[in-house]
């Protein structure tokens, strides 16, 4: 019954967010000029992503023969045949569900642009359901993967073993991620730093300037990092939560029988109702904060998400169900804690962004050390938020009297923040479609009516993105203990012993590990930019009447080099992250494997926050000066906040985020391979 239940509200989201995408398809598409700028948008949309996904394929179609052949030669054959298909529809189905979601943003970005000369009204609903698109598939995708591929495998029938065969799914999904988050952000980072540096600061012509040839490049790489690579990364959080919380539910069967593995499942199909439903009740007035009317959504879909969760711990966890329901409340509330923490972090309403545009009045220097300050004391709060949450989620659990409740109730409470997933991630992508509409709208000579709705559209869309990464840090730091949780169970340890010194060099790994990876993902940004940089440059030189608006640039030179670029520095960072753990399994054993889990996922969900929040911060800064302060545009002031922005760029869209993605692979790679480690290193 409960099966069903999930299978249909998969399905029936699935065609809900193809009818919205039939309804923006639908829309005006604007002018002939906006038109044409769009078409370069997609065009450069589609052939990077036809190249990213094409390298993706070749890796991932690798590593499930690596997998397959390992657990072969150790003699589980019947495991690996599991583990590698799983790894395939999980590798697929993340691959789906980011170009789908980059697909509808490259066509609702002209719709929004459009809309916007009608009414505010008009252009917020065209983006938000142009995200919802994206929001509504990943997670629906991920529900119906992890479900299907249960039964597939016969979870109805054996429900104690399956769960661990479809830990390749999460595993699938995680790769895909990381190397669509780190190619993507590493394009749309070194576009936006190319076309700033080179447009704003050394040619002073403005954002979104069609003399600039980075131009096109850069409103491609919003939907190619921000749509599709964030799209995958919220992908594989749900599906690997789904995957780590029905592991733990295993221990609960005695109690729960199969209900306690499937709770996730049904948990989750309620926030998916619940998501669709607060889209659908976004409206905003002309003269009303767009926030106002996302927030709304937001806090109705909270509503109907917390009532969905009392439902499915009423019917599937008995008379269990008031503490583990006010687990998953706790999970709810740390998700808008954590929307809370990063608006103020991120948004120039607030003191820390406004430091930051102060300090600019002296210069790059103290903008940077202000901006760098910022990003270390925003680690505080959200860590204090989650250490909150883990302890009242593990005593609610405990309350129960379950032996094992301490620890589903984590689980749970994972659930409940992932929850609103959805429409967090319709807001997430409501961001680069809104920064694409301004573009095209600037681009194409539009009225200066439509253009301050637009620019109104964009900064909303500005905080959108930084509230969706503190969320995603959140997300994955309940996730990062629950997949930890598993993995221990899965190799028979009740603890992590530190004072083992193989045990200890595993930890230091873990959180050198974090640090080498963002600084191959930072470095990685510089060296595509280089590239961009000198081609902007090159054509300003030798094509002089371009800035007299007397020739048109080549922006497909700029989005192809952009393109090589990218794919090309991906590749050192997504190896090392996957390379590393493995070695350390082999050699040191699952113990040390422990260790590294453990601390590089403190290290990384603190470095996230850093990185994330920090770039936000500058991003913003840099905003709330064009909008007047300090001198507004083309001031001493602007142009150190352009300087303390580009540091910021590839610390919030690159090596940020794709930490998130990070933590969450260490995860689901050491619960794909602990097997294998545990025979090499002969622990029954």
């Amino acid at each position: 019954m409960y099966f069903n239940l999930v299978m249909l509200v998969s399905i029936g989201s699935i065609i809900i967010a193809f009818l919205f995408a039939l309804e923006i398809l639908k829309k005006d598409s604007g002018t002939q000029k906006m038109q044409e700028i769009s078409n370069a948008i997609k065009e450069g949309a589609n052939a990077f992503l036809k190249r990213q996904y094409t390298t993706i394929a070749i890796l991932s179609i690798t590593l499930a023969v690596i997998i397959f052949l390992i657990y072969a030669l150790t003699g589980k054959i019947s495991y690996g045949w599991h583990t590698s298909i799983a790894f395939i529809l999980g590798a697929l189905c993340s691959s789906i569900s980011g170009f789908v979601g980059m697909y509808i943003s490259v066509r609702s970005n002209v719709r929004v642009a459009a809309s916007a000369e009608k009414s505010m009204n008009e252009a917020v609903v065209t983006a938000l359901r142009g995200g919802a698109v994206s929001g509504i598939l990943v997670v629906a995708l991920s529900l119906l993967g992890v479900a299907g591929i249960f039964l597939l495998y016969g979870g109805t029938a054996n429900p104690l073993e399956v769960p661990l065969l479809i830990v390749g799914f999460g595993f699938g999904a995680s790769f895909v991620a990381l190397f669509a988050q780190l190619g993507g952000g590493i394009y749309t980072k070194a576009a936006d730093v190319g076309a700033d540096l080179v447009g704003k600061v050394e040619a002073g012509i403005p954002e979104d300037d069609p003399r600039n040839p980075a131009v096109i490049a850069d409103l491609v790489g919003d939907n190619v990092g921000d749509c599709a690579g964030r799209g995958a990364d919220l992908f594989e959080s749900t599906a690997a939560e789904n995957i780590g919380a029905m592991i733990l539910g295993i221990a609960l069967y005695p109690i729960f029988g199969i209900n306690g593995i499937i709770f996730p499942l049904v948990a989750r199909a309620f926030g998916l109702i619940a998501s669709i439903i607060g889209v659908m009740c976004v409206k905003v007035s002309e003269n009303e904060d767009p926030m106002g009317g996302l927030n709304r959504g937001y806090l109705i879909t909270t509503i109907l998400a917390a009532a969905g969760f009392w439902l499915s711990t009423k019917l599937l966890l008995t008379q269990y169900h008031t503490f583990f329901f006010l687990a998953g409340l706790v999970g709810i509330l740390t998700s808008f804690a954590f929307v809370s923490i990063t608006q103020y972090y991120t948004e120039y309403r607030y003191r820390p962004v406004k430091d930051i545009a102060r300090a600019s009045e002296t210069g790059p220097a103290t903008n940077i050390i202000t901006g760098f300050s910022v990003a270390l004391e925003c680690t505080g709060l959200p860590i204090l938020v989650i250490s909150v949450a883990l302890l009242l989620a593990y005593y609610l659990g405990r309350a129960t009297g379950l032996s094992e409740g301490g620890l589903y109730g984590t689980a749970v409470a994972t659930m409940g923040m992932l929850s609103t997933c959805a429409y967090i991630l319709a807001m997430d992508t409501f961001g680069p479609i809104t920064d694409n509409a301004g573009g095209i709208v600037e681009m194409s000579g539009a009225s200066q009516n439509i253009r301050k709705r637009t620019d109104r559209l964009d900064a909303i869309g500005n905080t959108t993105k930084a509230l969706t990464k503190g969320y995603a840090v959140g997300s994955a730091a309940l996730a990062a203990f629950l997949l930890f949780s598993a993995y221990l169970e899965d190799v028979h340890l009740t603890s992590v012993d530190l004072t083992k010194p193989v045990v200890f060099v595993g930890a230091m790994l873990g959180a050198v590990l974090v640090f080498i990876f963002s600084a191959f993902a930072i470095r990685a940004v510089g060296n595509a930019a280089y590239y961009i940089i000198n081609n902007v440059r090159k054509q300003f030189k030798e094509k002089p009447e371009i800035l007299e608006n007397k020739e048109k640039p080549d922006y497909a030179q700029a989005v192809d080099i952009c393109t090589r670029g990218a794919l090309k520095e991906m590749i050192l960072p997504g190896l090392t992250a996957v390379i590393v753990p493995l070695i350390i399994g082999l050699f040191l054993g699952p113990e040390a494997v422990g260790a590294t889990l453990m601390v590089g996922t403190i290290a990384g969900i603190i470095l996230a926050l850093v990185l994330n929040n920090g770039g936000g911060a500058w991003d913003n800064a840099k905003k709330y000066i064009e909008a007047g302060a300090y001198g507004g545009k083309g001031s001493p002031a602007h142009k150190a906040a352009v300087v303390g922005d580009t540091v910021g760029d590839p610390f919030k869209d690159t090596a940020g985020p794709s930490l998130h993605v990070l933590v969450k692979l260490l995860s689901t790679l050491t619960l794909v391979f602990a097997p294998l480690f545990l025979i090499l290193h002969s622990i029954k």
